[in-house]
C-alpha cells in the first residue's frame, strides 16, 4: 500500500521513452522493452561485432546485446545509466542479456569478466564505473568472478563519443596496463564494455590483457552503433 501511495504521488518514468511505469513495470516500460534492438548476436560467431576484430586481436567470441541507434531507445538506456546515475540500467540489461551468454558453445568457459576501466580522475568525476552494475549481474548468473583490479587505466583521456575515429585509436595502446599474478595465467577473460563503435578501446583493453601469459578473451558489450 505505501509503494502504491507513493507510486502515485511520484510515479517512476521509463528509462526509456519517460512515460509512466505501470504498477508491475520495473526501470523499462513494456513498450520499450518490445522495441528494443536485440542483435542475436551470440547465435552468429561471425557477426558484425566480431568483425571489427579481424586481423588485429584474437578473440574467442565477440557480441554485443543491442543496436545503438542515435536519438533511439538504447541511446537513452545509456545515457542515463552513464551520465544520471540509472545503474540500475546496467543490471537490468545484465539479468536480461546473461540467458543468452548460458547458451554460448565455447571450447573453454570464462573464468572471470574485466571491465573497461575509467581513470581514477574520471571514476571520482561521475561516482562509479557505467559498466560496474552490467558486469556484476553477468558475474552472478554465469557465476563467475568479476575482477576490476587486473586492467587499469594509466592515463586520463577525454570522452571516446566525442572524438573521431583517429582521435579514437591515437594512444590508447598506452593507456592501458594489467595488474596481475600467476593465478591470473592461463584464463579466459571476458572483457565487457557499454558501446562498440570502432573497437579500438577494446582492442588496446586486449593488447594489454594479452601480457598475461596463455590467456584468451572474449568481449561482450551492452550495444554496438548501428552503421
Amino acid at each position: 500500500m505505501f509503494n502504491y501511495i507513493i507510486n502515485l504521488f511520484f510515479p517512476k518514468a521509463c528509462a526509456g521513452c519517460h512515460s509512466f511505469l505501470m504498477a508491475n513495470e520495473i526501470i523499462i516500460c513494456t513498450i520499450c522493452r518490445h522495441e528494443m534492438p536485440l542483435t542475436q548476436y551470440y547465435l552468429n560467431p561471425k557477426n558484425e561485432a566480431s568483425k571489427k576484430f579481424y586481423g588485429k586481436i584474437d578473440v574467442e567470441h565477440v557480441s554485443a546485446f543491442l543496436y545503438f541507434n542515435k536519438k533511439g531507445i538504447v541511446q537513452e538506456l545509456i545515457h542515463n545509466l552513464k551520465y544520471k546515475g540509472h545503474q540500475n540500467i546496467g543490471t537490468l540489461l545484465g539479468q536480461w542479456h546473461v540467458e543468452d551468454l548460458k547458451e554460448l558453445k565455447l571450447a573453454t568457459p570464462f573464468d572471470a569478466i574485466i571491465p573497461v576501466p575509467l581513470h581514477r580522475k574520471k571514476f571520482n568525476e561521475r561516482g562509479y564505473n557505467q559498466v560496474t552494475t552490467f558486469g556484476l549481474a553477468l558475474s552472478e548468473g554465469l557465476n563467475i568472478d568479476y575482477n576490476d583490479s587486473i586492467l587499469i587505466r594509466t592515463r586520463y583521456s577525454k570522452t571516446q563519443s566525442k572524438k573521431n575515429l583517429l582521435g579514437r585509436s591515437e594512444g590508447l595502446s598506452e593507456i592501458f596496463d594489467v595488474c596481475f599474478t600467476d593465478n591470473e595465467h592461463n584464463k579466459h577473460f571476458l572483457l565487457i564494455d557499454d558501446v562498440i563503435t570502432t573497437g579500438a578501446t577494446l582492442e588496446a583493453c586486449s593488447r594489454a590483457l594479452q601480457k598475461i601469459p596463455g590467456i584468451k578473451i572474449s568481449i561482450v558489450c551492452m550495444a554496438m552503433a548501428h552503421s
